[in-house]
Formats: structure tokens, sequence, C-alpha cells
């Protein structure tokens, strides 16, 4: 993904304009972006991962007021933890092992409170992505204001010292697992935080010690054949990956970013669509459109522009008639038999999501950029 600035939503085509003035109007007062306004398990609430991409995609299509207004909420509700933050981060520092119930969450409600009902809140992702996304939209000249500079301080020590532990992926599954995605999103966080000088000193020297000794551990035992794996010591694809390389984790290992997309391709990419993990349940285990999206970004990055029409047509196939992209489609579903279940639970799937209309905003920019080059 590039960080270039990109002039309004004039230049958009209709569906990336839709979805631009789509999310601008669902934003909440708070700054918070919903992950789905109608969804039962997503309705009134904001993930800091897909947040984050969400207001990367705003800023890149020149909405740069709504990324900041994000960005405000995001240092506010990180503020908001600093007393459980500050009892992690003490707890690591002094040999201690700190509950998962006492960390964190990784979603609010869109007014920044804790969640009050149960969830998979244990992901380390987005407290990176966050800063990853800041670093972006700053790069493109957009706000950043002093006083969130606490706030990432407060996100890097929190993953200096929490970096290594097993935490729920991407997809609020396997906690038991160090997930390389998960490890990639950390380490561009911190490197952002340390690149653009907003750590002091002692705690930039700790952030880029943590980010080199989480690449060191993907090295070690991240890679199959020569490409990242789901997680570590494992052999599987996730379809996450394609993210880490689009964000430019693998920049300095074009080998690996080749290989990591090639898999990606093979077990994955089916009917112009991408699953994210072979062994997927979730509503049957449909395609994604925001993961093919990501393919296409990371595609992109390796020079292979001539794959974003096939990605941005993917995503085109399958809008609803209001002009709505789902979180998922039911083509090519893994595991049918699990449909239904998922079906009684929460209803249909989440339509829209916002994220999967970032994600179109996203590779649509990526096509003007390259068409302007």
């Amino acid at each position: 993904m590039t960080s270039v600035p990109v002039p309004a939503a004039v230049e958009l085509g209709d569906l990336a304009a839709s979805s631009v003035r789509l999310i601008a109007s669902l934003q909440h007062e708070s700054g918070a972006y919903p992950a789905s306004p109608t969804f039962s398990a997503y309705a009134g609430y904001c993930w800091l991962r897909d947040g984050s991409f969400i207001a990367d995609a705003m800023s890149a299509a020149g909405e740069t007021a709504s990324a900041s207004r994000f960005f405000a909420w995001c240092a506010a509700v990180i503020d908001s933890q600093a007393g459980v933050i500050g009892r992690v981060v003490s707890t690591r520092a002094n040999g201690g092992e700190p509950d998962f119930a006492a960390m964190p969450p990784t979603r609010f409600t869109l007014e920044g409170e804790v969640g009050a009902d149960a969830w998979w809140d244990f992901q380390t992702d987005g407290y990176g992505t966050w800063l990853w996304a800041l670093s972006e939209h700053v790069r493109r000249g957009g706000e950043m204001d002093p006083a969130w500079l606490d706030s990432v301080r407060l996100t890097a020590a929190f993953l200096v010292e929490t970096w290594d532990l097993p935490c729920f992926d991407w997809w609020e599954e396997h906690d038991e697992r160090r997930h390389v995605s998960t490890l990639g999103c950390v380490i561009i966080g911190l490197e952002r935080a340390v690149a653009e000088g907003w750590l002091p000193a002692d705690e930039a020297a700790q952030a880029a010690n943590a980010a080199e000794a989480a690449r060191r551990l993907i090295q070690a035992k991240g890679l199959h054949a020569g490409r990242l794996t789901k997680w570590l010591g494992g052999t599987a694809v996730d379809g996450s990956l394609a993210a880490v390389v689009a964000m430019g984790l693998l920049d300095t290992d074009p080998d690996c970013a080749e290989r990591t997309v090639a898999g990606i391709r093979e077990y994955l990419l089916v009917s112009g669509g991408v699953h994210r993990f072979t062994g997927d349940v979730f509503y049957g285990g449909g395609l994604w459109p925001l993961l093919t999206c990501f393919l296409g970004l990371a595609e992109a990055r390796l020079g292979d522009v001539s794959a974003i029409d096939e990605r941005l047509a993917f995503a085109e196939s399958v809008v609803t008639p209001s002009g709505d992209l789902p979180e998922q489609v039911d083509l090519h579903v893994l595991a049918p038999d699990h449909r239904a279940e998922w079906l009684e639970r929460w209803g249909p799937v989440a339509t829209p999501l916002l994220w999967s209309h970032a994600m179109y905003i996203r590779l649509s920019l990526e096509r003007t950029t390259l068409d302007r080059a």
C-alpha cells in the first residue's frame, strides 16, 4: 500500500465513491467506525484492527478529517486503558504472566467503553495496526495531534511486553497459538512508531529490539517452504498474510513475499475470491471480498498490477442490489453443514461490513495511483 496523497472521492469509481459516502455517513460522533451497523454481533462496536484499515482508506481517499477523528478516538480508548496496560507491562517486566482476562480489549463500544458481553478479546494485532495506519495518515500530510503521543507510547509499551504471547488471531480463534499475521502487525506498528520519532530514545530502543526479536522468531518458526505460515510451527496459509505483505513487512525479503502470495493463490483463491483459511467453518467458510482486495494490494506491492482488475471485479460482483459489500459470500463454501448454526446464532452475514468497503476503496486507489505512474 502506498501512502501518496490521493485527491478526494471525485476520482473514484462509483462503488468506491459510494463506499466513502457510506463510511462517512456511519461514522459515530465519537470518531469510531462501526464494524457493521446492523449485524447482531458487531452492531455498536468498533475494532482497533478493522477501524484502522477503514481510517487508512478514508485518509487515502482524501477524507483526512474523518481519519483524524478515528485516530483521536483510538487515542482516547487507549488512554482509558492506561491502568490496565500499566499493570500488564509491570507484570511482564517483573517476569510474571498476566491473566488473559486482564488484558485490554481489541474492540470497544462506539462511545469508547469496554463491551459488557463476553468476547474473544485479547488480540494484539489491532494495537500495532493503529500505529501503522496513523503513520500512513501522517505521511500523506494528515494530522498528528501531539496529544496522541501518550497513547502511542502506551501502545508501544504494551506491545513490547506482550508481542511474544499467544493470543486470538484476526478471526478470534486459537488463543493458544502465536499467529504470524499478528506478529507482522505488531512489528510494523512498532517500527513505524520508531521511524516517526514518536518515542523517547530509551522506549524507541526497546520497541526496535522487540520488533527485531519478532522478526527473528518468524524467520525461525513462521516459515514453511520459504513462505509465511498461519501460525508459528505450522504449515498452513491464512488470508490475513496478504495484509502484512501489503503493509510492507517483507519489503526486504521479496522472495518470501512472492512465495507467501503464491501460497494464498494456490490454497485460498477460488472462483475469483479468497477464503480465510482451508479449515474455515464460520458461516460455512465462504469467500471474503476484503481478503480478495488485500491480495490485490499485496500483488500490486510486488509489482503484479495485472491482478488488480480481477480482484476489484470479484468485489464488484458480490455487491448487493443496495450497494453493500458483505463480510463474506456463500460461493465455494468450504463447510456447508456449518452455515445453519451461524445463521441461527447471529442471523444473516454482516452486510454492509465497513471493512470490506474500505479495502475496496484502497485497492481502487492503488489502481488510480498506478495509472498515474
